[in-house]
């Protein structure tokens, strides 16, 4: 497995990422520890999660996802094969990003997740409400006293996350060396526009989240009819069955065939094999799905079949 540097840190990652947001919703803790398992053992390392996973579920109140792969990794003593990234900001029992809130927060992670030390803590959301040079001097100090390896910065916009990157640098601070934003074939704009071209000039990890659009890029939701086929999902498939996304459906489907490969793992390797991209990050809810996301790490895609994708999701 060729692993890729985040950032200009010491971490280092397989070119997929496994979402933790199905742990404690959509798989229950047995599954979550055959999936992670599987992930694993096929040579990947980036777990990510969030300490308020999965508090939107009926019955959770948040860090369901963290408790779970706690466990995991007692049980497993894999902690050594695995790159640990959780995240603070947006759970109502630890929210926004003052030195306080970090502080506890990252404690009460590091007891869920059974494990002395995160290797990428990241802000799960922007806090204008405090001073960056506050939220990155508490992100310092947890390095400082080892609970914190690297940290990065999710759902920051470009302007937010370029100034954070300059608080760093000018009051010798650690800054972020990943970025995880919403980016699939299905939503280009604001990433390409916007973030590519600041990840790519301060040689930022890019870790981004709805992979395959929740769903729809796997090409399970074509009609409004296909939308049963899963609750959870379906509010947010929905804004994707419309002649663009469908548009993007069919130039999936034309190169998957050639390549005897499923959209999903197209999907997927057209975000790995974009120079900005890092690992994007993908979820599963069955070892079966699992493996076929695994595919598209072996897939590559032509410079013709990218041409394609991207004009066809333009």
């Amino acid at each position: 497995m060729q692993l890729r540097q985040l950032g200009k840190s010491s971490l280092s990652v397989a070119p997929l990422a496994f979402g933790g947001n199905v742990f404690g919703w959509s798989a229950d803790e047995k599954r979550s520890h055959e999936l992670l398992d599987a992930f694993v053992d096929a040579g990947f390392n980036l777990i990510d999660t969030a300490d308020v996973y999965s508090a939107w579920v009926p019955g959770n109140r948040g860090g369901e996802s963290e408790t779970i792969i706690g466990k995991w990794l007692k049980q497993s003593g894999k902690r050594d094969k695995v790159v640990l990234a959780t995240k603070v900001a947006k759970w109502a029992e630890h929210p926004g990003l003052s030195p306080v809130n970090i502080l506890q927060a990252v404690d009460a992670s590091l007891k869920r997740l059974q494990t002395d030390y995160i290797d990428l803590y990241q802000a799960h959301e922007d806090d204008a409400s405090v001073p960056l040079e506050e939220t990155l001097g508490a992100f310092g100090r947890l390095i400082e006293q080892g609970k914190v390896r690297v940290i990065g910065a999710s759902n920051y916009n470009a302007d937010r996350f370029a100034e954070a990157l300059n608080v760093s640098a000018k009051h010798h601070l650690p800054r972020y060396e990943t970025l995880q934003p919403d980016y699939n074939l299905v939503n280009r704009g604001d990433y390409e526009n916007n973030l590519e071209p600041l990840v790519t000039a301060e040689n930022i990890g890019v870790i981004n989240y709805y992979a395959l659009a929740s769903g729809f890029l796997t090409g399970k939701y074509r009609t409004e009819a296909d939308l049963g086929k899963s609750a959870a999902r379906s509010g947010a498939v929905k804004k994707y069955l419309n002649p663009h996304g469908l548009g993007v459906l069919a130039a999936l489907d034309e190169v998957a065939t050639t390549h005897h490969a499923t959209p999903a793992q197209v999907a997927l390797a057209w975000l790995i094999a974009r120079p900005s991209i890092t690992a994007p990050i993908a979820s599963a809810t069955s070892v079966e799905q699992l493996s076929d996301l695994f595919g598209a790490v072996k897939l590559q895609l032509t410079r013709d079949e990218i041409a394609k994708l991207d004009q066809a999701s333009a």
